[in-house]
């Protein structure tokens, strides 16, 4: 693929830009694969490009059954974020957050990541004696964060109702600077765009549908709509189709629920938020694009569906809160709106391990926190993968926990997927 700069730019100007070459290469699919990354979202396409970049392996396949962009890394509200408190959770999305600030130069891809901050609102002093606690625990691991004061906090955000009649005064908050956005389908795109250079085949509209077994019970391959695929090692990267997909394996339990999770988009503003904010008093999360538009996004659904819509009660919770946020939303239309299919574990924390099945590898149970993590889920996938074993960094995120009670639950809600 050819390197973009400002002289393939002008180059391609030169001649009406009808002479780029195409981001990614579309195979057809080998016999044979060394590895087999199954879902061409975020995650898998992360993975297969780590997995040539830093380990040399590149008789790699993703397999997508749809488009690159049409799941979850296309249905989210982008944000970046590290701020964390358990250790585990905090050094895995701080080494995530280390990449997503050198991506788009080690991808030659803008990924249009932007450092504007999250602020997460305290209501109570009970929430601003947690932040503390939480910041405190951040600062310990090298993590930036700073605690505000409910002055600082309307400095910050000059359009937030932080008046004392507000439904629920705002009196301070959590902010993370270095936190940001940044453009989830270009992060699909410049993954795919890495990874094809390297010599990975992207395989879209191939939907697995049953795994490929050895003489000694070993999974040796998939079976898809465009035929049988072997390999030495496959790894499971499909988010809130985990459970589909490991059944045709014969995987009938796993530690996660799938769920909707819808997100919003309003119609273009002047600029008003410059930051990302969280409500403390519910969930919500909301930015504005380049656009002008506003992304956010709430609760999950409660029930349990693999549909990529949502239903109404969360849309007018969702926009209830943002309006009690932001008073002046009350007129905004709604421009569109989508879902995606969580991958809901029992503690909150993500699943990156060996199994589990043998010469199987998977990487699900994000939860919240699926896009914010790609990088590092891609890196410590990879690292998995290539060396039989867990990193350091995702040591703790194995499927052996949920049986030994080493849960991570950063929230503290127990073993309810729904309330993570």
């Amino acid at each position: 693929m050819g390197h973009y700069s400002v002289f393939s730019l002008v180059k391609n100007a030169m001649t009406g830009h009808r002479n780029w070459q195409r981001a990614w290469r579309s195979p057809d699919p080998k016999p044979q694969y060394d590895v087999i990354i199954v879902g061409g979202g975020g995650h898998g396409l992360a993975t297969a490009y780590y997995l040539a970049k830093e380990h040399g392996i590149t008789n790699v396949a993703v397999i997508e059954k749809g488009w690159l962009g049409g799941g979850n890394v296309g249905r989210n509200t982008t944000i970046v974020r590290s701020n964390y408190m358990l250790p585990a959770n905090t050094r895995f999305y701080e080494w995530s957050m280390k990449l997503w600030e050198g991506l788009s130069q080690d991808l030659n891809y803008n990924v249009m990541f932007s450092s504007r901050g999250v602020l997460n609102l305290a209501h109570t002093p009970s929430q601003i004696d947690a932040y503390a606690r939480r910041g405190n625990s951040m600062r310990l691991q090298g993590v930036d964060a700073e605690l505000l004061d409910r002055d600082q906090v309307a400095r910050m955000v000059p359009g937030l109702d932080v008046s004392e009649t507000a439904r629920f005064p705002v009196i301070g908050g959590l902010c993370q600077p270095r936190g940001g956005t940044a453009r989830h389908d270009a992060v699909a795109w410049g993954y795919a765009r890495g990874a094809s250079d390297r010599g990975v085949d992207i395989i879209e509209q191939c939907e697995t549908t049953g795994f490929l077994f050895d003489d000694q019970g070993r999974v040796s391959g998939v079976k898809t709509t465009r035929g049988d695929i072997q390999a030495a090692k496959v790894g499971i990267a499909v988010a809130g189709n985990t459970s589909n997909v490991l059944r045709t394996a014969g995987v009938e339990r796993l530690p996660i629920e799938s769920h909707v999770l819808q997100a919003f988009v309003s119609e273009p503003l002047k600029p008003l938020i410059d930051t990302v904010v969280t409500f403390g008093a519910g969930h919500l999360y909301i930015s504005q694009s380049d656009k002008g538009g506003l992304v956010f996004g709430g609760d999950i659904d409660g029930y349990n569906s693999y549909a990529q819509r949502g239903n109404l009660p969360i849309v007018e919770h969702v926009a209830a809160m943002a309006v009690a946020m932001f008073p002046n939303l009350s007129r905004l239309r709604l421009l569109r709106h989508w879902g995606g299919i969580m991958d809901m574990s029992m503690d909150g924390s993500p699943i990156i391990t060996p199994g589990p099945l043998e010469g199987l590898y998977l990487n699900a149970g994000w939860c919240y926190g699926g896009f914010k993590a790609t990088p590092a889920s891609g890196w410590c996938f990879a690292w998995t993968i290539a060396k039989d074993r867990p990193h350091a960094l995702n040591a703790d995120f194995t499927l052996e926990r949920f049986h030994q009670g080493r849960v991570i639950d950063e929230r503290g809600a127990g073993p309810q997927p729904r309330l993570h």
